[in-house]
Formats: structure tokens, sequence, C-alpha cells
């Protein structure tokens, strides 16, 4: 079986349903399968095969899903390019996995052709004769897309070598530690992955889905939208996010399910039409990525709809960890439990299980894990021990058997002698109504190893002194944990996920006792 076998089926079903609804235009699942179809051909016809790579880079569309679909088809691997970084940073990825073809839309072929004056031959030398196509029409040096479909006019031929355990995707890391790594996922991670999010929204084919976060992320991806359409649902997606869009598509479309990370939720909060809109459609609304401060749980819960939290990463395809909408509110804070299809554990530093409430390394296990790092044996080693993935978070576990996430390894702190998790004070500063966002670091220190940092945002409009924010914690954070200095941003650095870039923030930090 292959992942386009889902479209197919739903197809045959309800062949006029909407699969896709975005701006302009509508896709039945009909003309979903032919376009995936037309994709698979074309790429077959272009000599790509079993094995190879296929990238993306653009914004959200209904085509990069049916290239998706296509690859799944042929058994090739599926590459999404991240739209927000530079050029020299796509070439990294580019050429530590060179593609077959590149498929870019038009407000990024420039940013392709960057630093070369002919504007066609920036990648070739280093890959190899890289077939580029424009997601539109052709330019010099580039293949339009209509016209790469209409090279061939037959099906794409069915290869009994491609199964579930095909490599299909490959996602690179945010790299901000240094390389980024290229997480390899098979069409059986996807399928086990969409299991798991049935059962984590009790997804049925009458589900209306809202995405607006980026598919070059499996949050986006993976949370709720190759599931959506494994389950015959109508997915409304928008190229990106915007706040007004978001809201007229909830009232006008009578959304049952969306997903939207804390900064999201922040901008949508700050909007006028936060406390009108009409919300009722809405089963749920999931959210994670990162700490989720409990103020925006009980904000979403006032106005009715459940905050279901999801806990994963791109290694876990993401769904590994999960609460349900019965525990919405009363596990406010919880990551939830594992999911249907995967195995948790808290093991410490030997890798021995810890006892209940005590903090250790998040160990997951399930189909969804990755096979491994692109080109990188000995990270894949590093993190795949034994059956097991070693997330590098830590958390801990209630009586009850519910996750509490603690923050990442190697974000502890170690203060003289003692380990302080940074997102435990996170959460407390997150809080507060001044503060818009917080990150808490450690700072070499020679009386102390470490000492502790404290990254603060202001709202616009607000002013905070460092005595203010350390009263914060009185209280409520012992006091070998509270911060040493406080230090004040405009904005925090943060990756297209609105996930705070801890190695920048460290820098900052380095710099400002530097100076």
């Amino acid at each position: 079986m292959n992942l386009a076998e889902w479209i197919d089926h739903n197809a045959g079903l309800t062949p006029d349903k909407a699969a896709i609804r975005f701006p302009g235009r509508d896709l039945s699942y009909a003309v979903l399968a032919a376009l995936i179809d037309r994709f698979a051909a074309a790429l077959s016809s272009g000599g790509v095969k079993r094995g190879d790579c296929v990238a993306y880079l653009g914004y959200n569309s209904p085509e990069m899903l049916a290239l998706l679909f296509a690859c799944a088809r042929i058994g090739t691997l599926f590459m999404p390019l991240n739209w927000r970084l530079a050029a020299p940073e796509h070439r990294q990825m580019l050429e530590d996995c060179p593609p077959s073809v590149l498929f870019v839309e038009p407000p990024f072929i420039a940013q392709m052709t960057e630093g070369n004056p002919s504007g066609t031959e920036t990648y070739r030398p280093a890959l190899g004769g890289i077939m580029l196509v424009a997601m539109g029409p052709a330019q010099e040096g580039w293949v339009g897309c209509d016209d790469f479909l209409a090279r061939t006019a037959g099906h794409a031929p069915r290869d009994p070598g491609v199964d579930a355990q095909a490599p299909l995707l490959i996602c690179y890391t945010s790299g901000s530690t240094g390389k980024p790594k290229g997480v390899l996922l098979t069409q059986d991670a996807l399928l086990w992955n969409a299991a798991n999010s049935a059962d984590m929204h009790d997804l049925s084919a009458s589900d209306r889905i809202l995405t607006t976060l980026p598919l070059f992320h499996v949050g986006g991806l993976n949370n709720q939208t190759t599931p959506a359409l494994a389950a015959g649902c109508t997915v409304v997606l928008h190229p990106k996010f915007d706040v007004d869009a978001t809201f007229d598509a909830i009232e006008r479309e009578h959304i049952t399910l969306t997903v939207l990370v804390p900064a999201q939720l922040d901008m949508m909060m700050s909007h006028p039409r936060w406390e009108t809109a009409d919300l009722s459609s809405l089963r749920s609304i999931t959210t994670g990525s990162t700490i989720v401060p409990e103020r925006l749980i009980h904000a979403v819960h006032s106005r009715g709809v459940p905050l279901i939290q999801v806990y994963g990463s791109t290694e876990t395809c993401p769904i590994a960890v999960y609460l349900k909408v019965q525990d919405a509110e009363r596990k406010a804070g919880s990551a939830g439990k594992p999911a249907r299809h995967c195995r948790l554990r808290i093991a410490d530093d030997l890798g021995k299980d810890v006892p209940q409430g005590t903090t250790g390394e998040i160990l997951i296990q399930g189909h969804n894990v990755m096979a491994g790092y692109w080109n990188a044996p000995e990270a894949t080693a590093a993190v795949l021990q034994n059956g097991w993935f070693h997330t590098g978070d830590m958390g801990h576990l209630d009586a009850e058997g519910y996750l509490y996430v603690d923050g990442r390894r190697k974000e502890m702190i170690i203060s003289g002698g003692e380990n302080i998790y940074p997102a435990e004070i996170e959460n407390v500063l997150l809080e507060s109504p001044d503060i818009a966002e917080a990150s808490v670091v450690g700072r070499a220190d020679a009386r102390w190893g470490e000492i502790v940092v404290a990254v603060v945002a202001p709202k616009d409009g607000r002013s905070l002194s460092a005595e203010q924010v350390l009263k914060l914690l009185d209280g409520r954070i012992a006091r070998f944990k509270h911060p040493k200095e406080v230090v004040f941003v405009g904005q925090l650095p943060k990756t297209a996920l609105g996930k705070i870039r801890k190695d920048d923030v460290r820098r900052m930090v380095a710099h400002e006792a530097t100076a």
C-alpha cells in the first residue's frame, strides 16, 4: 500500500466531495486524485525513480499536497523546504539530499537564483543537473508547471516495490546548533501518525479542518492535514496564517478542528474579533510545539472551546503524546498520555525508568518514529537506542500517568550543583499580562558554574523593571531557581512555528555579558 491510495479510496466513495478548499478554487477528491496521478506520471516520465528526491519551495497549496502523494505513489522522497530560510540555508539542505526535481513558487524563484547574474544556474553545478520547475509560467532556465504536467498523457506506472516501509518524507530540523539534520519518515510512519491523530481528535469524514500552519513542518502537515485527507474530511487550506482570514474561515466554513500554536493564539486573542467571533462550530483547537502558558489555555476555554495539547517532534511525525477533549480542562498544562499507537518512558541517564513525579528524559517508541537522520548514522545511533527514540526532552509523569514537559535536556541549567529547568520559570513569567515573551537560559559563571538569566519581551505599551519580573516568582519558584539577571528585549528570535530559538537567546545573553 502507498498513501496515495487514501485519496483514490475517497475519490471512489465521495468523488464530488471537496477534499481541499483553497482561496479561489476547490478540489474534489476526484480532482485531487487526478492531479496526484498527473504529477506521478510526469515525474516518472521525467526519469524520477524510486529512491530519488523531489523538493518543493513555496507557500501552502493543493499542488504541494498533491506532490507529496505523487511521491508516495512512485516511491520517491518528498522534501518540503522552509520558505522563511535564506538561500545559503536552502543550498545546505539541497546539497545534503540532492533532488531530481525542484518545484518553486514564483515569489521564491529569485532566491533560488541568488548570487548568479544569469539567474538560472545557481544550484546545478552542485547538484548535477537538477530540473527546475516554476509553479506558474515558464521562465528562462525553468520549466512551467503546466508544461511539466503536459509531458505525459498516461498514468503513473505501479511499482510493486513501493510499500509501507518506503521512505517518503524528509524534513530538516532548524539547524540552530549547527548543520541541519534531515529526518527521514516512511509511509508507514505517516500511516500510524494518521491513526494516532484520528484517535486524538475523534476524526470522522464529517469534520472540516482548517490548516494555517506551514506544510513544510510536520506539525502543519501531519497533525491534522494528512490524517484528515485519509479520513475523507474537507481541508480548508490557507497559503499562510492571517488572523482575519482565520476568523473568517472558522465562521464561514464551520470549521470543526484546527491547529494553532501559542504564537497564533496570542495574535488572535489580541485582535478585536476574539471576544465576538462565532467559534461554536469548533470541537477543539489543538496546540503545542512549545510551552503553552496556562493563561492561553484558560482564555480559549472561556470561549467554550476545548484546547488540547499534543507533544512530539519532527522525529515522531509528530504525534507521540496528547490530551483528549475530556481531559482538556482537568489536566490543563499537561501534554497528555501516550498516543494510541505509541509507548512512553521517563528514564534517567542510565536508561532506567524513574519513579512517578521524578524528572527524566522522555523516550518514545512507535511505528510513527523516524527511520533515522539522512546520511547521519552516528547522529541516528545517538537517539535511536534499543527501539526507543531519545527525545532530549525532560519530563515527569503525575499519579495518573499524564506527561508534563519540564524542558530540554540541553537547556537544563546547573547552578551551584542544582538542576534547574527553564520551562518551570518561563511558565510562571508568561502568566503575567505585562509579558509577551520570555526565555530563560544559563550563562557561565565562575562561582556558580552557571547563573539563571531571564530574557523578557514586555507587551506593547507596558514597562517592567527587573524587580517586578523577579517578584512574579516569589512564593512560586524556589529561591535558588530565581534568575540572577533580567534582560529586556523587543522580541525574541523564533522559528516559523513561533518556537523560541534558545541558542540565539544564549548568544544574546553571552554578548550582553561581554559588552
